[in-house]
């Protein structure tokens, strides 16, 4: 049986996030549960190949679930009030053991090297310490959390002198005041505080769930801050994710990512995909319409190519492209090009030819092309443009669709007449737009 070569183009293809990744810094939040999915060490896998690839990894465990089994099997009875833990001095004992028993389970498994296993060879250095400075929560409404902390500060200069020196740095949520004490603290809270007084590229914060989940519980793949804070979520956790990754982006952080670490490989499929697995949460648009220019050549000629050889696009050679390109639209995603529009304006009749909309079969049916279209219009309307005309063998539906009507070739242009491809027999329509 011949063996399938869709995993080594694949690989081709991460090429632009291995170098785009390299010597970055990735806060990594596993929530609780991870350590014992059954996915965890098949993460323990993609954490170690992130190392040799060159990403810089701070890695920072919950405990919330952990304690509360503990808790219940020790007959002891926890307290919230508002969703955060009373410490007392008897659970913090509970909370100490489970924290050891994690740091130790993950140092464990990242120490692991057997031969035949993908971390083989690998000899990953893991670094845990007194980074984290707390304060006591005190007193809130009436109720003394005890030994429940926050983050004072973190030591930044240490904390990077681990990452520096090749090695994984390991928070886990207790932090210790300058009086020696001990404070329970949330591992959501921490590893925002870590991203964010690292300057970390990505804050990636790792649940059940694969990501926020709209009110029909759709994945909701990628999101402003703006419109993340206006979302309605329902889960308290959910809510939770949402407002770290908020808070490490107004912060500086570049991008939040909530994937699931139930999934096998979400963590690979998300940095190293165009489209990921989970949410995204950045500052910035992720999908941006501009003005192509020449270094966007290359990038609409594989947009188009395929187009034209389905006769749908008149070809276009790289030389007439370079001519024409400050005539292009184009929409890019993530740094690639997935749509492009092209407007010619034919300033002596006031009208202007739109041409070649085209949108990656991936990410066609939601409304990319609808939407460069709206915006050469109103180019257009800028120009003193009073109609807009396309030439077509085999979207005249969808230009029917969004306004256009049939019209002869005597309404175009004497100059765009001349350029008529008699053997192509495409269809003229129109619109108004003046």
């Amino acid at each position: 049986m011949p063996t399938s070569l869709d995993h080594i183009d694949w690989f081709r293809h991460t090429s632009p996030y291995i170098r785009s990744h390299r010597g970055r810094t990735f806060v990594i939040h596993l929530g609780s549960g991870a350590l014992d999915s059954p996915s965890f060490p098949h993460l323990i896998h993609d954490l170690a190949l992130l190392h040799l690839l060159g990403v810089k990894l701070v890695l920072v465990h919950a405990t919330r679930g952990e304690i509360e089994l503990a808790l219940d099997a020790l007959g002891i009875e926890g307290t919230l009030h508002r969703g955060v833990r009373v410490t007392t001095e008897e659970v913090l004992g509970v909370v100490r053991d489970v924290v050891a028993s994690q740091r130790l389970q993950l140092e464990s498994q990242l120490s692991t090297g057997l031969p035949d296993s993908p971390m083989h060879g690998s000899k990953l250095r893991v670094v845990s310490g007194n980074f984290v400075t707390a304060r006591p929560l005190g007193i809130v409404d009436g109720v003394d959390f005890q030994f429940t902390g926050a983050v004072r500060r973190l030591d930044a200069v240490g904390m990077s002198g681990v990452l520096d020196n090749e090695g994984i740095l390991l928070l886990s949520p207790l932090g210790f005041s300058l009086t020696g004490e001990v404070f329970n603290i949330g591992a959501n809270e921490l590893a925002t505080a870590a991203a964010i007084a690292l300057g970390a590229d990505k804050l990636i914060i790792m649940d059940k769930a694969a990501g926020l989940l709209d009110k029909a519980g759709e994945l909701m793949r990628q999101l402003t801050v703006e419109d993340a804070r206006q979302t309605l979520l329902d889960d308290p956790v959910q809510k939770e994710h949402r407002d770290a990754a908020c808070r490490a982006c107004d912060q500086g952080v570049h991008r939040a990512h909530i994937i699931s670490y139930e999934r096998n490989g979400a963590l690979i499929e998300e940095l190293f995909t165009h489209d990921g697995g989970g949410t995204l949460i950045s500052q910035d648009v992720y999908e941006q319409v501009r003005r192509a220019h020449a270094d966007d050549i290359a990038g609409v000629l594989d947009l188009i190519r395929p187009l034209e050889d389905q006769g749908i696009l008149v070809r276009r050679s790289r030389e007439r492209l370079e001519r024409e390109i400050d005539n292009f639209r184009v929409l890019e995603r993530d740094g690639r090009i997935i749509a492009c529009a092209a407007l010619y304006p034919f300033r002596d009749s006031n009208t202007a030819e739109i041409a070649c909309v085209a949108t990656h079969e991936d990410y066609r049916g939601g409304g990319r092309g609808q939407h460069l279209l709206s915006l050469l219009e109103e180019e257009a309307r800028s120009l003193s443009v009073q109609s807009l005309f396309v030439l077509t063998t085999q979207s005249t539906h969808w230009f029917l669709e969004q306004g256009f009507s049939e019209t002869s070739l005597d309404q175009l242009p004497t100059e765009r007449r001349a350029l008529y491809n008699l053997q192509r027999n495409s269809k003229a329509l129109i619109r108004q737009i003046g």
